[in-house]
């Protein structure tokens, strides 16, 4: 028994010992395993977040996964310094990481490959109303028209423009937002393939809501109807949308607007029989307008005394009749 207790020391050290090449050698596997995975991919310049498969031939313990961090650099074992990776090429990544490792006097002659297993630096945000709202990785050719596509293209709401949003450069050579605004139906109609623009990765597209004007009163479908065809509207242009003016309409209507620095909203009186005998121009609406066209009671009033009369007129007619018999 005296022997037993050193018997099982040499051969947990000689398992532990063993295990540690095993180790290596399965982050060596995972490292190759995600380059062939990764095969597929487009080859775009490295971003922070992105993943990458490092393998270095016959050095299992430099094989692996890795991140680039938030400053764009990534670690490996027995390295003292980071090596920069955003902004580069995976073949350019392989040439300084073989640099670094020759000149930490780590290896004599390297062989190593990068691949990317997942891109996560080059987001393109699809957002307002479209179909299916998304965000997705820029690899390849990616254009507009792409990115509406994957987001189901643009909802039965969407305004008249998608405003596009990058990173661009100031005059003093600092990173600013540079908002670029597209009109839907030209880009939609391949009007102008210029619009048609390529996206690089961190992009915003937004489809602002198509504004909306509201026709109250005397129409006969009152209701809340949308802009679509520009950022303002106009008052025949109201009236056609809720299927024209019902009986009785007064000469004059109004359109209440909220203006800059007011409370409430402002009442503008309007020329409706001047407009609809176009004598009078026809007054835009613009967004949340209201367009308020009230009864004419001077008019009701009129149809009435003129029915009763029809109605006492023929009740008259009915007796002489009778009594002519």
């Amino acid at each position: 028994m005296k022997y037993l207790y050193p018997v099982v020391l040499a051969l947990a050290s000689a398992s532990s010992f063993a295990a540690q090449p095993i180790q290596q050698q399965g982050m060596a596997n995972h490292a190759e395993a995600a380059a062939s995975e990764a095969a597929n991919l487009p080859v775009e310049k490295l971003g922070p977040d992105d993943l990458l498969g490092i393998s270095v031939y016959d050095s299992p313990e430099l094989s692996r996964t890795v991140r680039v961090d938030a400053d764009g650099n990534i670690r490996l074992p027995m390295m003292r310094q980071r090596i920069p990776a955003a902004g580069l090429f995976p073949y350019e990544l392989e040439k300084s990481i073989t640099t670094a490792l020759i000149n930490e006097n780590i290896l004599v002659n390297p062989v190593v490959t990068v691949s990317v297993v997942e891109y996560r630096s080059r987001p393109i945000t699809v957002a307002g109303a479209v179909k299916s709202p998304l965000t997705f990785q820029a690899t390849g050719n990616v254009t507009l028209l792409d990115a509406i596509s994957r987001a189901g293209g643009v909802a039965e709401n969407a305004g008249s423009s998608i405003l596009v949003t990058r990173q661009a450069q100031n005059g003093s050579g600092a990173a600013a937002p540079l908002t670029q605004r597209i009109p839907v139906r030209s880009l939609l109609d391949g009007e102008d393939p210029s619009l048609n623009i390529k996206l690089e990765g961190g992009e915003q597209i937004r489809v602002p809501e198509a504004g909306r004007v509201f026709v109250a009163g005397n129409v006969k479908k009152p209701g809340v109807y949308p802009i679509t065809d520009g950022s303002e509207s106009s008052v025949l242009k109201a009236i056609a949308l809720s299927q024209g003016l019902d009986s009785f309409s007064a000469h004059t209507a109004y359109i209440y607007r909220t203006e800059a620095g007011m409370h409430g909203k402002n009442e503008i009186p309007i020329d409706l029989k001047g407009i609809l005998n176009r004598k009078v121009a026809d007054p835009p609406l613009y967004a949340d307008d209201m367009l308020y066209i009230p009864n004419s009671p001077g008019r009701r009033n009129t149809a009435k005394i003129v029915e009763i009369s029809l109605g006492l007129g023929l009740g008259l007619a009915s007796v002489l009749l009778l009594a002519t018999h």
